[in-house]
């Protein structure tokens, strides 16, 4: 099983964390794309710590890049098949961050962009210990929920690009259906402007929505 790590930011406040934010980057990027994000968010998470792992495998189509699962667009079952394949690395990853920091699962939330939101939904439908929230950024929830109800519904924020390339808009609506289905809450946020990427609005929502779930923890 690969092991996982890349940059990280620690609370912006210099005391110990109180929440933990795990970036999941898209295909053929690295941990460095997101992790800037920590800085963007550290005003409103200022006991965050951010991590921003690399995809444990080389890009098949990128040589210096990473990816978390082969990349099958057209095929959302292959998707889902890959996905719940890299779950494992994953969960291990975050299971030993959150230990090292003495968090508890409802007080770590996971921000995926592309092909990482994709893996940061399937862990959140899958995971036995609820998430605090989960944002998914220009991805979808691939078909890994089966008749069974999930054991975890953390809140779930689904933003999107009106004018996404690689994942087409429509994956908005399908995603928050099937998470609703299945009890999960969920928000959204469309940019109708927007291609496959992040936009400033899009970036503010998400810090209110993480802030919102991660609220200070009282003093011991």
């Amino acid at each position: 099983m690969p092991l996982l790590d890349g940059p990280r930011l620690p609370p912006r406040s210099g005391r110990p964390a109180d929440a933990l934010v795990v970036f999941l980057h898209g295909y053929g990027a690295d941990g460095r794309d997101l992790i800037d994000l920590g800085d963007a968010f550290a005003e409103l998470l200022p006991n965050a710590a951010f991590l921003s792992p690399h995809a444990p495998f080389p890009c098949d189509q990128m040589p210096i890049g990473r990816q978390w699962f082969p990349l099958a667009l057209a095929d959302p079952h292959a998707i889902a098949r890959d996905a719940l394949g890299a779950l494992p690395a994953l969960a291990r990853f975050l299971d030993d961050e959150r230990t090292a920091l003495g968090l508890p699962w409802d007080r770590v939330a996971l921000f995926g962009f592309s092909q990482g939101a994709m893996l940061a939904l399937a862990f959140a439908v899958t995971a036995p210990e609820p998430l605090a929230a989960v944002v998914g950024a220009s991805g979808f929830l691939p078909p890994v929920l089966g008749e069974k109800p999930p054991q975890a519904r953390p809140p779930v924020l689904l933003m999107h690009g009106g004018r996404d390339e690689v994942v087409p808009a429509y994956a908005l609506p399908a995603s928050e259906a099937a998470l609703a289905k299945a009890g999960v809450p969920v928000e959204t946020y469309l940019a109708a402007a927007l291609g496959h990427g992040l936009d400033a609005a899009g970036i503010a929502r998400a810090g209110r929505f993480l802030a919102a779930h991660l609220p200070p923890r009282p003093p011991a």
